[in-house]
């Protein structure tokens, strides 16, 4: 009998919170109300009693925070080229300019040695990006950013119940953004969450993200900045307070599970493994880069062939023909191209068992050696 194909990721929603939503789905209230409330609650004692917003995506917390933060027109915004797309999607979006840092090719986040050297008079702000769950450098990113009065909106899609050096990644710093994708360690199906500095408004944000409107006791309202559609479902927050629950255990099933990928995988097979970082990375994914020359296409799709699903995450942002539009190309940002060309995304989710993984690993050695 064949065994049953092993996807890169899978949810866990458990019975418990399945029931939940469906007393939402019963209750008639399924749009933002009483669950959102409680979730944003939730997610703001997890952050150290800081004002979090939920919303109905982590592209909105980051088009959001640079909304709130006054980034527009004629302003800088650094970053990295090795991310989903959507975090210089943002910039655009609100007419500003996305300026690509190299990454530093042993962590794969934005390189901070490099980020001085990219800071002009029209720089504005920095989005780091945890990529995979492995946290930027904390102290040095808000030092470069204090040095130069930048604002800070902390990418940490991928990084939900990390840590740095013992604290929580959103309880503090200045932006801190979150994503509840599918594919998320904690998830909302779609949904995303925005933490505040304490600077800023809870109540602009709030109408930021709903249209711009301003509700008075008696029935009145008023628009006043230019909003949109961003607010998270009382469903979508059903399922992320059961996640939260869980949140402590899935983060400990992903780190064991990646140590058991060191422990497993064969080290003649030429493979570059992620930072063996199992304090404070959530491991949100676990990406080895491929042996030089070897080729991918071909690889996930034989490792496909023995029921395994591999992804690749990311390729490198400023090589899509919209950033070459932008004036990027080839050859800019080597360490973000090479780590994009040969990285895949290997399964890695709190169901799977010890077994899946020399699974994956023997599939792993088969194919690489067969090569």
């Amino acid at each position: 009998m064949s065994l049953p194909f092993l996807p890169f990721t899978r949810p866990s929603i458990d019975e418990d919170t399945i029931v939940e939503v469906a007393n939402v789905l019963r209750s008639g209230w399924i749009t933002s109300g009483p669950k959102v409330q409680a979730f944003e609650a939730a997610l703001s004692a997890l952050c150290g009693g800081r004002a979090v917003k939920a919303f109905n995506s982590g592209t909105g917390t980051l088009e959001i925070a640079l909304r709130l933060a006054g980034i527009g027109p004629g302003d800088e915004v650094i970053t990295t080229p090795l991310t989903w797309v959507a975090t210089a999607n943002v910039i655009l979006e609100v007419g500003a300019t996305p300026v690509l840092v190299d990454i530093d090719p042993a962590t794969r986040n934005i390189d901070l040695n490099r980020v001085e050297a990219a800071v002009t008079a029209r720089t504005k702000a920095i989005i780091p990006v945890d990529l995979a769950g492995l946290p930027v450098d904390r102290d040095r990113l808000y030092a470069i950013a204090a040095a130069h009065k930048l604002r800070v909106i902390e990418d940490a899609a991928q990084s939900f119940g990390a840590n740095w050096r013992g604290k929580a990644i959103g309880c503090c710093g200045d932006f801190v953004s979150f994503s509840f994708h599918a594919n998320k360690n904690l998830t909302t199906g779609e949904g995303g969450a925005l933490v505040l500095p304490a600077d800023i408004d809870p109540a602009l944000c709030e109408r930021y993200r709903l249209q711009g409107v301003r509700r008075f006791p008696d029935g009145g309202m008023d628009v006043d900045v230019l909003g949109g559609k961003f607010n998270l479902t009382d469903v979508a927050a059903a399922i992320g307070l059961g996640q939260l629950k869980q949140l402590a255990a899935f983060t400990a099933r992903r780190r064991a599970l990646a140590q058991h990928y060191f422990a497993q995988l064969n080290s003649t097979l030429g493979l570059e493994l992620p930072p063996a970082d199992f304090t404070q990375s959530n491991w949100h994914m676990f990406q080895p880069l491929l042996p030089k020359g070897t080729d991918r296409s071909v690889f996930v799709a034989t490792m496909k062939e023995r029921g395994i699903g591999v992804g690749v995450h990311y390729p490198p942002l400023h090589l899509f023909s919209l950033y070459r539009k932008q004036g990027f190309q080839p050859g800019q940002f080597p360490h973000a191209e090479d780590v994009g060309a040969r990285t895949v995304t290997l399964p890695l989710f709190p169901a799977m068992q010890d077994s899946d993984v020399d699974r994956v690993c023997a599939a792993l050695s088969a194919v690489l050696l067969s090569k």
